[in-house]
């Protein structure tokens, strides 16, 4: 057996090699933007789709549907990843949310469709967490700041190319093409994934499965979107189903805190929650989360119906919110890996964000097209400060033998906000604008009988009168639900002025101790086993291991 030391890591040898990042990074690029078009191609696309099908009072239904079903499956993917190896995985993912975009893309109702989403979403919940940790099992954290921010900018890209495509294809070739699309997509992301990844061979013992976490965690995250999404619309808050599904709630979360503490490998360890910076950025994320996916969900749809453009038009004006985020994700990206210093960032987004959702509470349907695109610009910029740098914090809060566990809970709290933010902005949303409408329309003249299956086109067709009563009834209906967001974008900012910024790490040792958030104290982070040759482990396939060799010197700070 040949004999090993401990050895530090120079600055040299602390780059992976490039190129084979590079050819991993296309594929994980390409998964990430069919997880993030996914949520924002429906945007345009949706009023059309459920006059088409006769349902608007199940619009919301669309996009919880795939955001419910991926946070289910983020922390099981993110334990599975870290278990058995993230490849594997990762194609699966891939195949599976193909296999609902064929569904969806076939449906001839509602109800196909909704269950066409589900699909994509037990697949979509895969890719960013996955696409997330592939990056940090081959980049360390201190030059992970500029991969993290191109990933930023391709949900920046997802945000405008996705609403502009749905509207296209609506008015084109048909919505069933924001479903097909995904296809070739998919394959390509597969194809990249399956001849570029090759991660390093690890000895993993058989994985002992936290089945009865799973179940808990998916029972409470169920019924918790439910709530939120039946409660004062389709029942009363105080009704036997709304006050039973809260019961569940409660019982299966406390049951699954139970199990968590005593399960061998549990799929949301518990000390996770030991960790300041986890807690304060996990938090945060989930109210952003209910600020941002609260507003990408209806804005394209607001923007159709109270500017009374075109879904393409109504892609177009998103553009402000993408020349903002892309460009800002970027840059802070960069600057993170060059400096080493982020805790501003998310702290300067969340204060920006709260200016947007306050901006865009003030929106009137006859205001300058313009002026709602400089909200969306400053949103926008906002998101593209904090959104990657929170995922940074928590990865190198973490031991990397853990961090595929750590991203996905992140991301799984973020996404219970998404849930809450697309469930309780359409619910108050629409159980405003039937009000609204019920109330103005009988007021008036004019009949809106057949309003299930208004449509942007259809309003046009209709007497002034009656447009005037729909667009303000629309712009009524969602300007006050971003006011209610404001204090939620508040107390995000204030629990990021507390996050302990600790130096990034600068190694890819699996089984390391990440700094102390505490004391910023480095860990066994700073060393890497080697071979009595003096090579070090591979990142990228094994043909990197003997090209790469180990010398001398100081880790970089």
């Amino acid at each position: 057996m040949s004999d090993t030391t401990m050895q530090p890591r120079p600055d040299a040898a602390a780059a992976p090699d490039r190129r084979g990042i590079l050819l991993v990074f296309v594929g994980l690029m390409t998964a990430m933007l069919l997880s993030a078009l996914d949520q924002t191609i429906f945007s345009t696309a949706l009023p059309t789709i459920v006059g088409d099908l006769d349902g608007v009072d199940h619009m919301l239904w669309v996009t919880t549907a795939y955001i419910l079903a991926a946070t289910i499956m983020m922390p099981v993917y993110g334990k599975l990843g870290d278990l058995v190896g993230r490849k594997p995985l990762f194609l699966g993912a891939i195949g599976l949310f193909m296999i609902g975009s064929v569904v969806g893309a076939l449906s001839t109702g509602m109800t196909e469709l909704i269950v066409g989403r589900a699909i994509q979403g037990l697949g979509g919940g895969g890719l960013m967490i996955l696409s997330q940790a592939v990056i940090a099992d081959i980049v360390p954290a201190r030059e992970r700041g500029k991969y993290m921010g191109l990933m930023g900018g391709v949900f920046a890209l997802a945000s405008v190319i996705g609403p502009l495509l749905g509207g296209w294809f609506t008015e084109s070739i048909g919505w069933q093409w924001c479903m097909w699309i995904n296809v070739p997509l998919g394959i390509l992301a597969m194809a990249s994934v399956a001849i570029f990844l090759h991660p390093p061979a690890q000895d993993r013992a058989k994985p002992k499965l936290d089945i009865a976490g799973m179940i808990l965690i998916a029972i409470a995250s169920a019924s918790l979107v439910l709530v939120t999404s039946w409660g004062g619309g389709q029942y009363e808050w105080d009704s036997p189903v709304i006050l039973s599904l809260i019961g569940l709630t409660v019982v299966a979360g406390v049951a699954f805190v139970l199990v968590e503490r005593r399960a061998v490998e549990p799929i949301m360890p518990l000390t996770l929650f030991k960790e300041r910076n986890f807690n304060l950025t996990t938090a945060a994320g989930l109210l952003m989360g209910i600020a941002m996916f609260g507003t990408l969900a209806y804005m394209p749809t607001y923007l159709q119906m109270v500017a009374q453009v075109d879904a393409t038009e109504a892609g177009l004006l998103m553009i402000p919110m993408m020349g903002t985020m892309l460009p800002t994700s970027i840059i802070v990206g960069r600057i993170v890996s060059a400096t080493g210093r982020y805790k501003w960032y998310p702290v300067s987004g969340a204060g920006v964000m709260t200016v947007a959702m306050y901006l865009l509470s003030t929106m009137s349907y006859d205001q300058p097209i313009w002026l709602t695109c400089v909200y969306l610009g400053i949103f926008g910029a906002g998101l593209g400060l904090m959104m990657q740098v929170l995922v940074l914090v928590v990865q190198n809060t973490f031991p990397l033998r853990m961090v595929g566990t750590a991203t996905a809970a992140n991301n799984y709290f973020r996404q219970i906000g998404a849930s809450l933010g697309a469930a309780v902005v359409g619910s108050i949303f629409t159980n405003n604008l039937v009000d609204l409408l019920r109330d103005r329309v009988a007021s008036g003249t004019a009949d809106l009988s057949d309003a299930n299956s208004l449509t942007p086109s259809a309003v046009l067709e209709l007497p002034q009168e009656m447009q005037d009563v729909i667009v303000s009834s629309y712009n009524d209906a969602l300007t006050p639900v971003f006011l209610y967001i404001v204090p939620l974008a508040l107390l995000a900012l204030v629990l990021l002025l507390f996050v302990k910024e600790a130096p990034l790490r600068t190694t890819l040792d699996r089984d390391a101790n990440a700094p102390s958030p505490a004391t910023g104290e480095p860990g066994m982070d700073d060393v890497v086993v080697a071979d009595e040759a003096g090579r070090e482990p591979a990142l990228v396939g094994a043909a990197d291991a003997d090209a790469e060799e180990s010398g001398t010197g100081s880790p970089r700070r």
